[in-house]
C-alpha cells in the first residue's frame, strides 16, 4: 500500500483512467460487433452511419493514445473491406 499522499492519489488516479479507458474501448467493440449485426440482417442503409461513428471513435482513442494510430487506421481499413464485400454481395444477390 502507498505511503505517500502523491502515490494514494496516483494511484486513485489510475483507478478512474482504467474505468474508463475500458468503458471507451468496450465501446469500439460494441460498435463494431453492432456494424457486422446490421450487415448480417441486410440492413446495409443503417451501416453507413454506424461505420461513421466507430471510425470517429477510433481516431479520438488514436488520439488520446488509448489505442495506437496505425492500430485504428487497420480497424477501419478491415471494417470498410468488410462493409464493402458484403455490399456487392447483397447487390448481386439481388440483381
Amino acid at each position: 500500500m502507498a505511503n505517500l499522499k502523491s502515490s494514494k492519489k496516483d494511484i486513485r488516479r489510475t483507478i478512474k483512467r482504467t474505468e474508463l479507458n475500458s468503458q471507451k474501448k468496450s465501446r469500439i467493440r460494441t460498435f463494431a460487433k453492432n456494424i457486422v449485426k446490421s450487415i448480417k440482417a441486410g440492413e446495409i442503409e443503417k451501416v453507413d452511419g454506424l461505420y461513421r461513428d466507430y471510425s470517429s471513435l477510433l481516431d479520438k482513442a488514436a488520439k488520446t493514445n488509448l489505442i495506437h494510430a496505425r492500430n485504428a487506421d487497420r480497424k477501419k481499413s478491415r471494417m470498410a473491406l468488410f462493409i464493402s464485400k458484403n455490399k456487392q454481395s447483397q447487390a448481386s444477390a439481388q440483381a
